[in-house]
C-alpha cells in the first residue's frame, strides 16, 4: 500500500483577491506562512518518506515547513506546476468572464481541449501531472509521500485515483494547506 497525502500550498494575496495565479510565482502571504506552520505541526505523527514539491515559490515555502519538522528532503518536480493560465494570469475571475466570455464558455464546455490563449489545456496539465505521479509512485512503492502542489494539479491527481470523469475536476480543488490522506494499492 502506498499512502499519499496531498496538500495544497497554504494562502497568497492573489488566492484572496481572486486572481486566476497559474504559473506565476507569487509566495505565500502571512496567513499561507501560518497554515503551512500548522500544518507541519499537524502532520507531526505522520510517517513521510518523501515530499514532492512543486518548483512554485509558494509550494515550496509550504513543503518547506513540513519538511523542517522532520528530517525528509524535499524532492522539486516542475512537472507539479499549476495549470499555465497564458493572458489570463494575474487576472480577476469576474474580469477574465467579462473579457473573455466566448473563450471562457468554450474552455467550460471542453476543459480537455480548450486552453486560455496562450495557456495549457486540462488535458496537456493532466498528461504531465499523471507521468510524474507514475514515476513519484515508482520510486516509493509502499511509501509514504506528500506531494505539495497546486489546487488543479492535486484535483486532478485525486479525479485519476478515483476513477472520477475529468469534467468533475473542478470540484475536487482542495482547500489551502488542508491534507488529504489517500491510501492506495502499490504500482
Amino acid at each position: 500500500m502506498t499512502t499519499l497525502i496531498l496538500i495544497r500550498h497554504g494562502e497568497t494575496d492573489w488566492n484572496v483577491e481572486g486572481r486566476y495565479t497559474g504559473q506565476t510565482d507569487v509566495p505565500l502571504n502571512a496567513c499561507g506562512l501560518e497554515q503551512a506552520d500548522s500544518l507541519a505541526k499537524r502532520l507531526q505523527g505522520n510517517k513521510i518518506d518523501a515530499i514532492y514539491s512543486s518548483d512554485l515559490r509558494r509550494a515550496h515555502q509550504t513543503a518547506k515547513a513540513l519538511a523542517e519538522s522532520r528530517e525528509t528532503r524535499i524532492l522539486i518536480d516542475p512537472r507539479l506546476r499549476e495549470i499555465h493560465q497564458g493572458e489570463w494570469e494575474g487576472m480577476l475571475f469576474k474580469d477574465i468572464r467579462a473579457r473573455y466570455s466566448q473563450a471562457w464558455e468554450q474552455r467550460a464546455r471542453d476543459p480537455l481541449l480548450i486552453a486560455p490563449p496562450g495557456g495549457e489545456t486540462i488535458g496537456q496539465v493532466r498528461t504531465r501531472v499523471l507521468e510524474a505521479l507514475r514515476d513519484i509512485l515508482q520510486q516509493h512503492p509502499d511509501g509514504h509521500l506528500a506531494i505539495v502542489s497546486h489546487g488543479l494539479v492535486l484535483a486532478l491527481i485525486k479525479v485519476h485515483i478515483a476513477g472520477l470523469p475529468i469534467k468533475t475536476v473542478w470540484d475536487h480543488i482542495p482547500k489551502n494547506a488542508e491534507p488529504e490522506i489517500i491510501v492506495m494499492e502499490a504500482v
